[in-house]
């Protein structure tokens, strides 16, 4: 799904296929791809064999957008793999579409300006209804479950508003309904500033995305992306003592515009080749490993 969408954004720069799977694919390796052909790579791939291909990819100079998250067996891989991406002068850039959501980029830049004072609490929730489908996947349906497909979202996004990387996630609940990894996981941190709380799940038979931020000085609120429009962004400014506050609200509804605008974001990274930073991925799994294991604990309980 994610190599369509990714090809399509691509356009005319798309060179070919690989996928050892389906029969419609140009190659069924990326080493069967003649490395003349082609600068950059669009690795919409599993988890497993994603530092395999990444290290070959970059080890040859290659720029790859690597569908999220960057997962690793040991976390020592992903140092490694910036390493080699600045040795040969390549781009290794992991794939958070959300952060081109035009609601999220507002949403950073009103953090961003202090109108809101001190923000003290900030609640996502997102959900999809693809519990089934993770279920019937030859790979999908193990581990953590929906805790690294679209917890890594969520904890990205705190990284894109707060820039906070917080070590005390715990898991608050944790549940199998429908699948054999958890497909209902709720998480948070108490010790940063704000105070967080992440929803995530597969049983949301309408997808659904929300946020709410409450601060200081008024309040500011996203319901749905883009791509599940309308998509609603509220700022809310305080009244005191208390009353109803002064609200600005804009509604869009139009295509979803993340994947062009990241693949240009990344097209532009290749060109100026800028040097690679994994610490944003080595800091979300060293949060994810943890988290899925209790998260899998708990469900289990």
């Amino acid at each position: 799904m994610q190599g369509h969408k990714r090809r399509a954004a691509a356009g005319a720069d798309y060179v070919a296929s690989v996928d050892p799977v389906n029969a419609e694919a140009d190659f069924k390796s990326v080493k069967d791809v003649p490395p003349e052909r082609y600068d950059a790579a669009l690795a919409c791939i599993p988890d497993g064999p994603k530092v395999e291909v990444l290290e070959y990819l970059l080890g040859k100079g290659k720029h790859v957008l690597v569908e999220k998250p960057l997962w690793a067996n040991r976390d020592d891989e992903i140092p490694r793999l910036e390493a080699l991406a600045r040795k040969n002068r390549a781009v290794c850039y992991t794939a958070y579409n959300h952060r081109f959501e035009p609601h999220y980029v507002r949403m950073q830049k009103t953090l961003a300006s202090g109108v809101l004072g001190k923000v003290y609490h900030c609640r996502m929730f997102y959900g999809n209804g693809t519990a089934r489908l993770v279920r019937d996947s030859a790979w999908r349906d193990k581990g953590a479950g929906v805790l690294p497909d679209l917890g890594s979202h969520l904890l990205d996004t705190v990284n894109f508003w707060f820039g906070a990387m917080p070590t005390d996630f715990d898991v608050h609940f944790a549940r199998c309904f429908e699948n054999r990894s958890p497909d209902h996981v709720v998480i948070g941190s108490r010790k940063t500033n704000p105070q967080l709380e992440l929803e995530m799940t597969l049983l949301s038979w309408r997808n659904h995305f929300t946020c709410d931020v409450f601060a200081e000085k008024g309040s500011a609120h996203i319901r749905s992306l883009c791509k599940w429009g309308p998509t609603t962004f509220t700022l809310r400014k305080r009244v005191l003592p208390s009353g109803r506050p002064s609200e600005d609200v804009e509604t869009l509804e139009q295509p979803d515009p993340t994947w062009a605008l990241e693949y240009a974001h990344f097209k532009a990274l290749c060109q100026k080749r800028v040097e690679t930073d994994l610490s944003r991925d080595l800091w979300l799994q060293k949060t994810l490993r943890p988290l899925g294991e209790r998260a899998v604990s708990v469900a289990a309980a």
